[in-house]
């Protein structure tokens, strides 16, 4: 196991000497999405100080208004993902199709992201991030960003919070680094994270108690807080799932009377968070069956998504199954 303090670079081309076969193609798609993060988080910083808070007066391809840090995130992404070489095709929250960069004509990879997941709470200075899910190239097309999650090569997401952590998986565990501002470095602060068996946190909105679809859903809810659970709920699902990677428990964002296939974009939310979470020896579902298991038929695509330790799944499960 690496030491605590070692450099993301130095991490990931020691991961990478463990197979021999490797090019270094996927370590060099790492490094530039860190790269990338850093920029946006000296941004974060200084948003307050800097005329990018607010709206940015667009609507995106969700039907959300878009905030000036998101639009400026999601270009800061496609400029340096698209100039390191190695993805073929970008899929983002805020774009309505795919780009196809220049540079990346013999990547091996496509990539989906959500530039800056929870920014409605940018204003109020709430933990805000990145989310990120790597798929190989396999036809060239843009059928090649419709693949299960359980193919993902590599998943992980940057806080931008009390510090600015990066916690990413190559199907090999999860480990969690943190970003030094003195030297500008990510340093290994979180090794090999396990989610445990059973937590002691919830979090869900309650809020639309009246409108979820599925009466078990409440009964678990209400069983949760029997057993002396306590409900903890940020809004920004980077924050909420990071809290429960840590500390165990469950994330859930479910369907609802208005929204039947609930609101989370499966490819660059809910199936990189729930590789992550497996990956850590947690589960995931939609009420169903394993997020990783899904197959997409739309980039945009939406799922219900719960997020967790083993026994509040397999609870969960019992009520609403």
């Amino acid at each position: 196991m690496a030491e605590i303090g070692t450099e993301l670079t130095r991490f990931i081309l020691e991961e990478e000497r463990k197979y021999p076969s490797a090019t270094g193609s996927l370590s060099l798609a790492l490094n530039t999405i860190a790269s990338a993060c850093k920029v946006i988080a000296s941004h974060v910083r200084m948003a307050g100080l800097v005329d990018i808070l607010g709206k940015a007066g667009k609507v995106n391809v969700q039907g959300e208004e878009v905030q000036k840090l998101d639009e400026l995130s999601n270009e800061i992404l496609i400029d340096y993902l698209s100039d390191c070489g190695e993805f073929f095709g970008l899929a983002s929250e805020e774009l309505n199709e795919p780009i196809f960069p220049e540079k990346g004509k013999n990547g091996k990879y496509v990539i989906s992201f959500d530039p800056l997941d929870g920014s409605s709470n940018i204003d109020v200075n709430v933990s805000i991030g990145t989310i990120f899910s790597i798929h190989k190239k396999v036809n060239g097309t843009q059928e090649d960003f419709l693949q299960e999650g359980y193919k993902q090569i590599a998943a992980g997401y940057v806080i931008y919070g009390s510090s600015t952590m990066l916690v990413y998986t190559t199907g090999n565990g999860v480990n969690g680094f943190t970003l030094d501002p003195s030297v500008g470095m990510f340093l290994l602060s979180h090794p090999n994270i396990k989610l445990p068996e059973k937590g002691k946190i919830y979090s869900i909105n309650e809020a639309n108690e009246k409108k979820w679809d599925k009466e078990g859903l409440k009964d678990f809810i209400n069983t949760l807080k029997d057993e002396g659970y306590t409900s903890r709920y940020i809004g920004s699902m980077v924050a909420d799932v990071h809290r429960t990677l840590i500390k165990g428990g469950i994330f859930g964002y479910p369907s609802d009377k208005k929204n039947k296939n609930g609101k989370l974009r499966l490819l660059y939310e809910a199936s990189p968070m729930a590789f992550l979470i497996e990956q850590a020896g947690g589960l995931s579902t939609n009420g169903k069956e394993s997020i990783l298991n899904i197959k997409p038929q739309d980039i945009h695509q939406r799922t219900p998504v719960f997020l967790g330790s083993q026994k509040e799944i397999k609870q969960l499960l019992e009520h609403i199954c």
